[in-house]
C-alpha cells in the first residue's frame, strides 16, 4: 500500500508539471519546468541554459513539497533569494496534494513562478 500511495503522489506531481511546461520545443530549449521526488519530498525546478555554456542546463529550484507521515500533512517551502528553503506562509500545509499544487499554480505572491 505504501508504495501505491508514493506512486500516486508522484504522479500527481508529474502531472503538474507536465502541464505548465511549454508546448513548443523551441521554447523549452530556454526554459523548461522539471522535478525530483524521492522518499516524501519533492523538488520543483525550471531548467534554463547556463549562461557561460549553453549547452549546460541549470536546475533552479523554486518550490519543495515535504509529506510528514506522523502529522499525515504535506508542506510547502520556496526558495528564497538567498537560496534557503522557507515554509510559504500564506498556506504551509494541507492534508491534500492537491491543494498544494493549486497553491503552486496560483502563485498569488510571486513566489514561485515570479
Amino acid at each position: 500500500m505504501k508504495n501505491t500511495t508514493i506512486n500516486i503522489n508522484e504522479a500527481t506531481i508529474k502531472n503538474f508539471v507536465e502541464s505548465i511546461r511549454p508546448e513548443d520545443l523551441e521554447i523549452r530549449e530556454q526554459l523548461d519546468f522539471g522535478y525530483s521526488f524521492e522518499k516524501n519530498i519533492a523538488i520543483l525546478y525550471e531548467i534554463r541554459p547556463n549562461w557561460l555554456d549553453p549547452k549546460e542546463k541549470n536546475h533552479i529550484e523554486f518550490a519543495k513539497i515535504r509529506f510528514y507521515k506522523s502529522k499525515l500533512e504535506w508542506n510547502l517551502y520556496w526558495m528564497r533569494a538567498n537560496e534557503k528553503w522557507e515554509l510559504y506562509k500564506p498556506f504551509p500545509k494541507s492534508t491534500h496534494l492537491d491543494e498544494i499544487i493549486q497553491i503552486i499554480k496560483k502563485d498569488i505572491n510571486g513566489c514561485f513562478f515570479g
